[in-house]
């Protein structure tokens, strides 16, 4: 396991604050709790913890492009505060879809408060990303670049849910999905920053191609963790997209090879997800079995190396370049 870059820490602190008054300026307590809660900051009590935020890639990837831009890194927090918060939006949703029980090592949203106010705090958040970008001066682009994200990141997680059970989803159709539901964040992400920098196009353009390649390579990561991850480490239930009967990269892969345990795969997973530990246990085996675990990772590989090709590609200041790469390379060698 690689560790974490050390722009990760550098950054969290000049992020988490900004962060932090956003979701005070949530007008309704509840909603300001359960956005406190999804933050890692408080307990579903509202008592302070010692958590943290996520993984921070996100906000991470805005502060970094604004630095790679030639900006000072305050210039990209506003940016990096709106794509945390869109992203946690994110999540508050997706655990109702998935009905997914635990997030990093604790009750999802709506575990603890109810599907309901889950989801409506989600909407706050989402309101509240918007908010910080208004109040930020000449952030007219970036507003533009993380409402076309969002509604890619809309339309990809229902593409998702389309295809959960679906009786034929092709790779090329998980992909697609993939690019909606993950990469299109990931490549306002890394973008974001250097529009507020005021970046020439190319350098724009150029970063959110970075961003995209890094975001289907973070998915794709994401879906061998969801087959063969440690819960320990993952925070989530084991192998908890064949529980929730996802059709995600290494799933379809499996089910394309064709041989032995590609067949007996399809027959298990013919009348649903498992619902046997015994049963989900078999169909994680069965997907190893029939490469869709390699086939990912090697995709993951590859996509991860264009990624680090366009960057280098990039008019970009070295030290920021080179902490948006280390980002990259920390994102698809990583166990949670």
């Amino acid at each position: 396991m690689r560790m974490a870059p050390p722009v990760i820490a550098r950054v969290r602190p000049l992020v988490e604050p900004a962060l932090r008054e956003a979701v005070a300026r949530i007008e309704d307590d509840r909603m300001r709790l359960i956005a406190s809660y999804q933050l890692g900051w408080s307990d579903a009590d509202g008592r302070p913890t010692s958590g943290h935020s996520g993984k921070a890639i996100r906000s991470t990837l805005a502060v970094s492009s604004a630095e790679a831009a030639g900006a000072p890194a305050a210039d990209g927090v506003p940016a990096a505060v709106a794509v945390e918060l869109v992203h946690n939006f994110s999540l508050l949703h997706d655990d109702v879809m998935d009905r997914d029980l635990e997030r990093r090592h604790r009750p999802t949203g709506w575990a603890a408060f109810g599907e309901g106010h889950a989801l409506l705090a989600g909407n706050a958040m989402l309101v509240a990303a918007f908010e910080v970008l208004d109040r930020s001066a000449g952030n007219r682009g970036a507003t533009t670049c993380l409402l076309t994200a969002t509604q890619r990141l809309i339309s990809g997680q229902s593409d998702d849910l389309l295809c959960e059970n679906a009786d034929e989803v092709t790779l090329d159709d998980v992909l697609r999905m993939e690019a909606g539901k993950t990469a299109a964040l990931l490549a306002c992400a890394a973008s974001i920053g250097a529009i507020s920098a005021g970046a020439p196009a190319a350098v724009v353009d150029g970063l959110a191609q970075f961003g995209h390649d890094l975001g289907m390579a973070f998915q794709l990561v994401d879906d061998i963790l969801g087959v063969a991850g440690d819960p320990d480490v993952t925070g989530k239930s084991a192998s908890s997209d064949i529980r929730a009967g996802k059709r995600s990269a290494p799933i379809v892969a499996a089910l394309a090879d064709g041989g032995e345990a590609s067949l007996r795969l399809a027959a298990l997973l013919a009348d649903g997800p498992p619902t046997s530990d015994e049963d989900v246990a078999l169909a994680a085996k069965l997907v190893e079995e029939a490469g869709g675990l390699d086939w990912t990772a090697r995709e993951a590989d590859a996509t991860l190396s264009r990624a680090l090709e366009r960057l280098t590609a990039l008019p970009l200041a070295a030290g920021p370049a080179d902490d948006l790469a280390a980002v990259a390379r920390y994102v698809v060698d990583r166990d949670h």
